[in-house]
């Protein structure tokens, strides 16, 4: 099915001033998930329903009895926000088949590691399966920071948690960070896409692009989202650890759109690994891997070369070069 028209921008003047989440919540100063669902919410418009599983979006925006969330929201558990995601959806369709509403409600779900790695994989991999036209944006900070800073699926290798911690023997994390975009993508839905906040026009235009394929399926958005104290960095460099994330090849930039995959900027220019800022400007100013050596670095190094290619040979499989 082609793609609905959609308004992309070319420039910050152009993202919408309009604000759905009030000021009042306790989100950190520097938080990239709150960061995230802001922006995520100038690209979607006020006529869509939140649904947002617990954790630090959740706690921070929901303080009974007040609430900063100026669009229609639903607070879930942990384990199901697919599925109540995907009731929603059908709901919706079931109302305005029956002449009860005549509107186009979309409905979003802003998801934690957490709720999306690990909790919430099986809800979510049966709303993407059943088709349900349900954008689902995961917001990465890469551990439980709202409980702790506990390990999670979405914490990479060598990062120290309160549950993997670095010692003598063990160097934080000993697993790999789960490669959940391949797991969406496996599901063969419209449109999927990672995103960061240090870019905010791409992760603007890509919830644009995704809102308008809602009518075919579910759309999935992994947007990169650092957190200052879970991470262990000021947090006036909150977005300069963002932007090293991506030219460092550690979080490309890239979307699966109809089956083919395209690698965005400037990931694009970054696959080169002559053209990469080396990943020890990114590693070495964060708290979370001050205890990894020349060896882990070099490990993390070649982890990212090994998925980097694994990304050019799915793109040229795909038919984008």
């Amino acid at each position: 099915m082609a793609q609905a028209k959609v308004k992309l921008i070319r420039s910050l003047n152009e993202i919408p001033r309009d604000e759905y989440i009030a000021p009042g919540h306790t989100a950190c100063p520097a938080c990239g998930a709150l960061l995230a669902a802001r922006l995520i919410l100038k690209a979607t418009g006020p006529d869509v329903v939140v649904v947002n599983p617990t954790g630090c979006l959740e706690v921070t925006t929901t303080i009974y009895p007040l609430t900063s969330w100026r669009v229609p929201y639903i607070h879930v558990a942990f384990e199901n926000a697919g599925a109540v995601a995907s009731g929603v959806e059908a709901a919706i369709k079931a109302m305005n088949t029956k002449g009860l509403m005549r509107r186009s409600t979309k409905v979003v779900v802003l998801a934690g590691d957490g709720g999306t790695y690990d909790i919430g994989l099986q809800s979510l991999s049966g709303m993407l399966e059943r088709g349900h036209g349900v954008l689902y944006v995961l917001y990465d900070n890469e551990a439980y920071m709202n409980t702790g800073i506990q390990r999670s699926g979405g914490t990479p290798k060598f990062a120290r948690t309160t549950t993997t911690p670095a010692g003598t023997v063990i160097k934080g994390k000993i697993e790999t960070k789960k490669d959940i975009m391949s797991i969406v993508i496996g599901h063969h839905i419209p449109y999927a896409a990672t995103a960061n906040v240090a870019f905010p026009i791409d992760l603007f235009n890509k919830v644009r692009k995704a809102m308008s394929y809602l009518n075919e399926g579910p759309a999935f958005i992994h947007v990169l989202a650092p957190c200052p104290p879970g991470w262990g960095f000021p947090d006036e460099e909150m977005i300069e650890i963002a932007r090293l994330a991506t030219e460092t090849g550690y979080f490309p930039l890239y979307e699966w759109d109809h089956g083919k995959l395209i690698i965005n900027p400037p990931s694009d220019i970054y696959m080169d690994k002559a053209r990469r800022k080396p990943i020890s400007e990114f590693i070495k100013r964060q708290d979370r891997f001050k205890h990894v050596t020349d060896v882990e670095i070099k490990a993390i190094e070649q982890e990212i070369e090994n998925f980097l290619s694994y990304l050019r040979r799915l793109s040229m499989s795909s038919g984008v070069t």
